[in-house]
């Protein structure tokens, strides 16, 4: 370097005019050396000379190592844009040497094998009598991973949600294509105005102010909320506002993003509508009333007024069928619910059961209980009169009648399908006494009552005793086979034999020993989990729990299934846990708290019997869900019942929209499968596969499966 440098030619001394030759040497030599780039002199495509920049950049000890060899040496093999680096730096030479000068990237490789991008500058020199090339170097890549960063940032914010940034006045600044998309506001018409330019008036003051006292809070705000177009339709969204701070902890801006929920109300209220209408009859369902009667009991204890619940149906009707023929036999239905309407007042519900039973549910009753006696005497006559006035079918007339059978309930909290079994047996009274009649119901048969008290005593002492067990059945894809299985409760009842499960889960649920059973399912099926851990023919199957509303409400519930998994070892990403809808609309902030704190561990989690209850979609979404179970209701009759075979299309083609799996339950024909399949669900439960079995006959089963 030092001779290379004593012989180089420059230009003329900007004093003098002439150059002094020892100045020049020593200015050019001071300059290279003290560079903070890496420079170099590059002659015969080779490097000959480097300043030590260049070596504590690459990181070399010398700069021997460096000299005498082509840059392509000092570079991976291929630059990013795919071509040789060798090929590439000759034609870059001989570019080059036509031009003088060329600027370009270069990606380079350190000596511990780590590249770097730089800025390349090129330009050709007089070094004695020989052209040279003068290299420069300067590293770029805080530059790029800016630039990277830049990029990602756009690609977000113009992503499928709206966006909008607003100064700390929350006066908005910027917006997306989507936020113009959404509420047709331009970018020009947004820019300077808050988002108050969107209210639809539908949140008050306070709503207002409890959002921004939450940002102001914690620096976020989610929620649901309606706004309106620059149309001036309203539609609801889901909105999520941040604060953003500068270094300093100083407020700067406000970002917000939302997505339209206009699309997931409708297939909210569509899937609402499906499974909770009798299609027949346009009146609420079976579902329907439970939810209603649920409310009913709640409000009735919380104000201290008198409700009543009827339960009727047609006398003969199934003879009167037969004869007349299934078609004008809905006919007779349909007028049933229209007469039932007008018979009763605004308010009331009144719900197909199914076949020619029909519920009304009178609430708000008077709170004497003589004045509300005679409230209902007189709806129920008015009924049995509009019920035995003759049907004109088709040019005929058919004539029948119906019999009532009543209930009070309010008095006292109970549960929910208590009223509805005292109503039944009101029925059966009825119809035992000469039908076309209404009877109340009778204390004396209080006995029914009686029974539930004495299997809750025998519930109780099955727990002590350890009288239950749990059955396995059978979880099956069309393409892998028995893919898992669902653990079921079974009590055996040295008196009474195998008790259903019907009969004693909704008892335990009202008493609360739905706990320590629920315990004791969730801690065997682990312990039978981490057993077929040690069984290849077995070890990948998961386990579906049931975990009741009441368990999963419970404060400690995540800590004592972390308990429970730690001590029998089972692996969590086998086990699922099955939620009903009726867990999800109670307390929705601690519900996603367990459910993620479970999942980050493996677990998974699925709703069991979708559409029987009522849940929000865009709540739903926020839930870390692994599938939906089609509720076996819907299966038994998906051949017959358009009901049906409407509510799981739509389940299923949800849980597709959504990312979801769906295993549909209760699957006993071949047809039925066919059907399901054809609709996109692949995953079986049921007893066309297999009945739930004690654990030594599931092995058995599964191995020949």
């Amino acid at each position: 370097m030092r001779g290379m440098i004593a012989v180089l030619r420059v230009g003329k001394s900007a004093v003098s005019g002439k150059a002094a030759p020892d100045d020049e040497q020593a200015w050019f030599k001071q300059l290279f050396e003290l560079s903070p780039d890496p420079t170099w002199i590059i002659e015969d495509n080779q490097f000959i000379e480097c300043n030590e920049a260049a070596v504590k950049t690459l990181g070399y000890s010398n700069r021997a190592e460096l000299l005498n060899v082509h840059p392509s040496k000092l570079s991976p093999q291929t630059q990013p844009d795919g071509q040789n680096s060798y090929e590439k730096a000759e034609r870059i030479f001989a570019l080059v040497q036509t031009n003088g000068l060329h600027r370009f990237e270069w990606t380079h490789t350190r000596a511990d094998g780590t590249d770097f991008v730089a800025e390349v500058t090129l330009s050709t020199i007089q070094l004695s009598d020989r052209q040279v090339i003068y290299c420069i170097w300067r590293d770029i890549t805080e530059r790029k991973v800016a630039e990277e960063a830049q990029r990602i940032a756009a690609a977000t914010f113009e992503s499928q949600q709206g966006t909008f940034i607003t100064d700390a006045n929350k006066v908005i600044l910027r917006v997306n294509k989507a936020f113009t998309s959404v509420t047709g506001y331009t970018a020009q018409e947004a820019v300077g105005q808050t988002p108050g330019l969107l209210k639809s008036g539908r949140q008050n003051a306070a709503f207002y102010a409890a959002m921004w006292d939450s940002i102001s809070r914690t620096g976020t705000w989610l929620g649901e909320i309606w706004n309106r177009r620059k149309n001036g339709t309203v539609y609801p969204e889901h909105l999520s506002i941040s604060s953003v701070k500068d270094a300093a902890g100083i407020l700067t801006h406000y970002v917000g993003t939302f997505s339209d929920l206009t699309s997931y109300k409708a297939a909210e209220e569509q899937i609402d509508d499906l499974a909770h209408t009798d299609l027949l009859t346009g009146m609420s369902n079976r579902r329907k009333l439970i939810i209603r009667l649920q409310q009913a009991i709640v409000a009735a204890e919380d104000h201290q007024h008198q409700c009543a619940l009827l339960m009727l149906d047609l006398d003969y009707f199934k003879s009167l069928n037969d004869a007349i023929g299934h078609a004008q036999g809905d006919e007779v239905l349909h007028c049933v619910a229209k007469r039932l309407a007008a018979a009763t007042r605004d308010g009331d519900t009144v719900a197909r059961l199914g076949g020619d039973e029909f519920v009304v549910l009178l609430d708000h009753l008077n709170r004497d209980p003589q004045v509300a006696l005679r409230q209902v005497q007189a709806l129920a006559n008015k009924m049995l009169e509009a019920l035995n006035t003759p049907y004109q079918l088709s040019g005929s007339t058919i004539s029948c009648t119906a019999s009532i059978g009543i209930t009070f309930f309010g008095a006292q909290h109970e549960d929910t399908l208590e009223p509805l079994k005292r109503a039944e047996l009101a029925l059966y009274q009825a119809k035992s006494g000469g039908r076309n009649m209404l009877r109340f119901f009778d204390p004396q048969m209080q006995a029914v009552v009686d029974a539930r008290v004495k299997l809750a005593a025998a519930l109780q002492e099955a727990i002590q005793n350890q009288q239950f067990t749990l059955y396995y059945q059978a979880q099956v894809s069309d393409s892998d086979g028995i893919v898992g299985v669902e653990a079921l409760v079974r009590w055996f009842d040295p008196k009474r034999g195998m008790v259903s499960p019907a009969e004693f889960i909704p008892l335990a649920e009202e008493t609360g020993l739905i706990l320590p059973i629920g315990s004791w399912v969730l801690e065997t099926a682990c312990q039978q989990l981490a057993a077929w851990a040690a069984q290849p023919a077995m070890a990948h199957l998961s386990i579906a729990v049931n975990v009741s509303a009441r368990q999963f409400r419970e404060s400690n519930f995540v800590s004592q299934t972390l308990a429970t998994l730690e001590r029998t070892r089972a692996n969590p990403q086998r086990l699922k846990l099955e939620l009903t809808e009726s867990v999800l609309i109670a307390d929705a902030e601690d519900v996603i708290v367990k459910m993620n704190a479970l999942k980050a561990i493996g677990i998974g989690f699925a709703i069991d019997d979708f559409g029987t209850g009522y849940s929000s979609l865009s709540y739903l979404k926020r839930l870390p869900l692994e599938r939906l179970k089609i509720d076996q209701g819907f299966v038994r009759n998906i051949l017959m019942d358009p009901d049906d075979a409407a509510i799981s299309r739509a389940v299923i083609a949800m849980a597709t929209s959504m990312g979801l799996g769906v295993i549909a339950e209760g699957v006993e024909t071949e047809a039925q499968r066919d059907f399901l399949a054809s609709l996109g669900c692949h995953t079986y439960q049921g007893y066309l596969f297999s009945k739930p079995l004690p654990v030594a006959e599931f092995e058995a089963f599964a191995t020949r499966f």
